[in-house]
């Protein structure tokens, strides 16, 4: 049973996230495993970080807090089961080493569908499903021809 598993956000596109968090709450409700979730902030070039006002970290990490919170309270996540984290870095680094650190069992990556960009760059899910010590599902939510994202397809009626 996956009783720890870890679920990356990109607070650039929570909905792509929504599916990874609402799988990992109910795989952990069945073993009372924890869920935690982990964002990884770019690194500010050094240059850069003078011409920066002293708030923009605290305000970044505050906005990408609010949004952890709101993923577990919409999948119904208990308090006493969720934890989050954020790192610096590079996202499949920082990712697969939060992982190790805290002993995931398992990494619910969210994901496009491939494009051909990210077939000749490589994407962070890719990293990850290769790179992992441990198991990684990659979770694709299904778009309709509107925009929306399902957790699953809609069923005709």
């Amino acid at each position: 049973m996956f009783r720890k598993i870890l679920v990356p956000i990109d607070s650039a596109e929570p909905a792509i996230a929504e599916l990874g968090v609402f799988l990992a709450a109910q795989l952990t409700a069945l073993c009372d495993g924890a869920v935690r979730m982990i964002h990884v902030l770019p690194e500010i070039p050094y240059g850069f970080k003078e011409f920066l006002p002293p708030h923009v970290s605290a305000t970044r990490e505050n906005t990408v807090g609010s949004l952890f919170q709101d993923l577990a309270k919409k999948a119904n996540i208990p308090a006493g089961r969720f934890s989050h984290i954020l790192r610096t870095g590079v996202v499949y680094d920082e990712v697969l080493r939060e992982a190790e650190d805290w002993g995931a069992d398992l990494i619910i990556v969210g994901s496009h569908n491939p494009s051909m960009s990210t077939y000749l760059l490589g994407s962070n899910a890719q990293k990850i499903v290769r790179h992992a010590n441990c198991s990684v599902l990659v979770a694709r939510p299904h778009q309709d021809q509107h925009g929306t994202y399902w957790l699953v397809p809609p069923i005709a009626s």
